[in-house]
């Protein structure tokens, strides 16, 4: 299906090389102060084309609001939104539509509607999480306005390349880290060095170093791994599989604040299962981990089970093992999970297949791909988050006069 939530209605449309993209939103309380910028906010980080290590394919994403808003308010009907196509190439996809690529949905969409989409995988493409992002950031505004709920998400690992399990994440923001995991790259006697946003150049290996001599700008980098060390080190491994034509994926981390107690039903839509649900629908996961995960296994039921404090919240659990719910049910403790990304399935590197009438041969897929989706997933990670929380807040709201 296209569409998602109960109260706060999600549906999303369009195709990756179509004339446009969007969504409509349903269930948005009246009254409630929102403009276009907002939600392009998001979009913008969201956005194809912002970092050398990314799809060159240039978007500009720039949403228009077609319904829903009268002078700066929502109107408690429907916000249809949408964002144009304008560097689409079908064509070239010409060559795939007879070849299911390895890896891709083209063979079971297929198989599911018995017509293969000549637009870049159609619904399948992550072209269609613009929908996802642009309903999330009005929810995120939404959620922080009324009650101060934080959505931050960041990448821990790329391939073998991971955040230090001492990493300290309390405090950190949506700025943080985007800054922190943002530079310019220039090449210097055979060698990659960085300069980050304040200034400071780093070598290969994340470490700090002399000026470098240079001539012209350097490349974008924009990793969103928030401990710049980390974040070059990240950047160099992409940047060897893209030069290999080749891909590879990582895991993301969000963490939710302010949540209150509360959200979530019992037994079927339980707050982690409503998440899960939101994370594993975003192209190209392969895993979702709530609280200490697998981790978790490994603990003794004294050593996982987080004790009550009286905090001038209320009562609260002093350690978070459960990451923020009991029995499915926000405890307003902070909500932490952690999403895995698969390697992008469509590669430049040559692979045996078949064609769909059974046709032995060699594809070697043509069009503009990101070598790693992981450092632009983030805002999609916060913005399904944001979704799932609004629905649960409203869905809440029920239930008091």
């Amino acid at each position: 299906m296209s569409s998602f939530g109960r109260v706060y209605r999600v549906t999303t449309w369009g195709e990756s090389h179509c004339a446009g993209v969007g969504c409509v939103l349903d269930g948005l309380p009246a009254g409630f102060p929102l403009s276009r910028d907002d939600i392009q906010q998001q979009l913008s980080r969201r956005r194809p084309g912002q970092s050398s290590l990314t799809t060159p394919r240039q978007e500009a994403d720039e949403v228009e609001v077609l319904s829903g808003l009268q002078d700066g308010l929502t109107l408690g009907t429907p916000v249809a939104l949408l964002v144009r196509n304008t560097d689409i190439r079908p064509q070239d996809y010409k060559d795939m539509t007879e070849v299911p690529r390895p890896g891709h949905a083209d063979f079971t969409y297929v198989a599911k509607y018995g017509i293969n989409s000549k637009s870049g995988g159609g619904r399948a493409s992550a072209r269609e999480t613009i929908g996802r992002v642009a309903a999330g950031a009005v929810a995120r505004k939404y959620l922080k306005d009324k009650l101060g709920v934080e959505i931050v998400a960041w990448v821990e690992s790329i391939g073998h390349i991971s955040l230090s399990s001492e990493f300290q994440w309390t405090g950190l923001s949506e700025e943080m880290v985007d800054t922190l995991g943002s530079f310019a790259m220039y090449s210097h006697e055979g060698r990659n060095y960085y300069r980050d946003l304040t200034g400071n150049w780093l070598d290969d290996q994340g470490q700090r170093t002399g000026a470098v001599p240079t001539s012209g700008e350097g490349s974008t980098i924009l990793m969103r791994c928030p401990d710049p060390t980390t974040a070059i080190q990240m950047a160099e491994l992409v940047q060897e599989v893209k030069a290999a034509k080749d891909s590879i994926g990582g895991i993301v981390r969000c963490v939710v604040r302010n949540a209150p107690a509360g959200l979530g039903e019992p037994c079927f839509d339980k707050l982690p299962a409503l998440l899960a649900h939101a994370m594993i629908s975003i192209p190209a996961t392969k895993g979702f981990e709530f609280g200490s995960g697998f981790e978790g296994t490994k603990m003794r039921g004294s050593q996982h089970n987080d004790p009550f404090v009286m905090t001038e919240k209320g009562l609260q659990p002093a350690t978070n093992h459960a990451g923020g719910t009991l029995g499915g049910i926000s405890t307003g403790a902070q909500i932490t999970f952690r999403v895995a990304f698969k390697p992008v399935s469509t590669i430049g590197l040559p692979q045996e297949t078949v064609s769909f009438s059974g046709e032995k041969l060699v594809l070697e897929a043509k069009g503009r791909h990101d070598p790693c989706v992981v450092p632009r997933a983030p805002v999609i990670v916060e913005s399904m988050a944001a979704m799932v929380l609004l629905d649960a807040h409203l869905m809440q709201c029920t239930r008091h006069s």
